[in-house]
């Protein structure tokens, strides 16, 4: 039996631009994670996939094809140049779906790197990251490249997408600490990039304008990332958040959530991901992040998770 896992994800900058060739900033969360496990079965049963969360099970050989961890399993032995296994591969997550905490990436993460410790074999963060990233497409249509890569790595990315997509790994030169609140609505990522691709299209100076300011916004929180000043990088998520909301993917909750957060003592607040729902971000001290996680909590966040970013 082997066993892989792959963290969770929160977007510190740059969300729906990163689409549009502007850069974003991501970081992997630890405190939730998926897990993948793979243990042999009997002769000429093939591989079975068990989603253990969902209480499903199905055969490779059976599955739809585009259902996602099928998907991630045949990738990775397509991969490898390897036949079908006869094993079973199990499947189990914290991460909340459809939260903006990366649980698809994750999962499909989990998934091939499992296998390919079954066999024997070892990929590179690049190699994973471009396998999980054909499973992305599944889940959101036309995604940027920014979760399977943050999560392949498990390091603080600087992402910019093209062909071929650039990335870097930033150096923080100062840990600095996130409250991360659920909203406990639904942030549907693949609907709400095809409405900004849609609203793109009719007012496109409009909306690249606005794309241009995130990737702003992006540039110079890797610089302060990078140099420690840890301060600067609560002005420059509000920017962020006001941004998106002119992009019309923030809502009346992440609205009020965000504004709790800086009443309670954060720095600066955004939400995180696709947005209408999901996770929202506040920059808290050490001091002031069981406060916020209080207050958020209080206001009707479901869960918070406090992380420090390394």
């Amino acid at each position: 039996m082997v066993q892989s896992s792959a963290p969770g994800k929160a977007i510190l900058f740059g969300e729906h631009a990163v689409v549009y060739g502007e850069p974003a900033i991501a970081v992997p969360v630890t405190e939730v994670a998926a897990t993948a496990s793979v243990g042999p079965a009997s002769p000429s049963s093939g591989l079975t996939i068990v989603a253990a969360d969902l209480g499903e099970s199905f055969e490779l050989a059976a599955a739809p094809p585009e259902a996602p961890l099928a998907v991630a399993a045949r990738l990775t032995l397509d991969h490898l140049a390897l036949s079908v296994p006869d094993a079973v591969l199990t499947v189990r997550s914290t991460i909340p779906i459809a939260s903006g905490l990366g649980s698809g990436a994750a999962v499909s993460t989990a998934v091939v790197r499992a296998l390919a410790a079954f066999v024997g074999a070892v990929l590179s963060p690049a190699e994973v990251s471009a396998l999980v990233y054909e499973v992305e497409k599944i889940h959101h249509g036309t995604p940027s490249g920014i979760d399977n890569t943050v999560i392949a790595y498990e390091r603080p990315v600087y992402f910019v997408r093209g062909e071929p997509s650039r990335v870097a790994l930033v150096s923080v030169g100062a840990p600095f600490q996130l409250v991360i609140a659920d909203t406990g609505l639904s942030s549907p990522t693949k609907r709400l990039v095809t409405r900004v691709s849609i609203a793109w299209r009719r007012h496109k100076a409009h909306y690249e304008a606005l794309f241009q300011r995130i990737g702003d916004v992006a540039r110079e929180a890797c610089r302060r990332i990078e140099t420690g000043d840890v301060v600067a990088l609560g002005p420059l998520m509000d920017d962020n958040h006001a941004l998106l909301a002119k992009l019309g993917v923030s809502s009346p909750t992440l609205d009020r959530l965000v504004e709790v957060a800086r009443s309670a003592g954060a720095m600066g607040a955004k939400l995180s991901g696709a947005g209408q729902g999901g996770n929202l971000l506040a920059l808290v001290e050490a001091e002031t992040a069981s406060g916020v996680s209080a207050a958020l909590r209080e206001a009707g966040a479901v869960r918070t998770i406090h992380t420090i970013v390394t």
